[in-house]
């Protein structure tokens, strides 16, 4: 069965620069580790979200990217999605251990749909 025949979840995911250069050194593949304070990996379900946290990220790095991956959905449906503020706030909460899973799950490249810069 070819990856095409696979059935997939969209995920949308904020970042900021020095995680993005971890994402394009593994050649848009996969996320890496997360750090000992960040016990949990945070996929967003939604572009609008995703939006709203890369505008944090420029606020608070002066830059910000949001990316986008497909992963199985039968690795997915394993992780609820949670509500975190408006009906909209919908991420999914994957254990920092499961990220290797994870990225094994992952169907075609990791892709960066925006950037932005802060201005001036």
């Amino acid at each position: 069965m070819g990856e095409s025949n696979v059935e997939t979840v969209e995920m949308f995911r904020p970042c900021n620069r020095a995680e993005l250069d971890l994402v394009i050194a593994s050649g848009y593949q996969e996320w890496s580790p997360r750090l000992p304070i960040q016990p949990i990996f945070y996929p967003v379900t939604n572009l609008q979200y995703a939006r709203e946290v890369n505008k944090w990220n420029l606020d608070q790095y002066g830059e910000g990217y949001v990316t986008r991956f497909l992963v199985r959905k039968e690795f997915v449906d394993r992780y609820p999605i949670k509500t975190v503020g408006a009906s909209h706030h919908t991420e999914w909460w994957i254990p920092a251990e499961d990220l290797p899973e994870l990225n094994a799950n992952i169907v075609g490249l990791i892709e960066v749909l925006q950037d932005a810069a802060a201005p001036g």
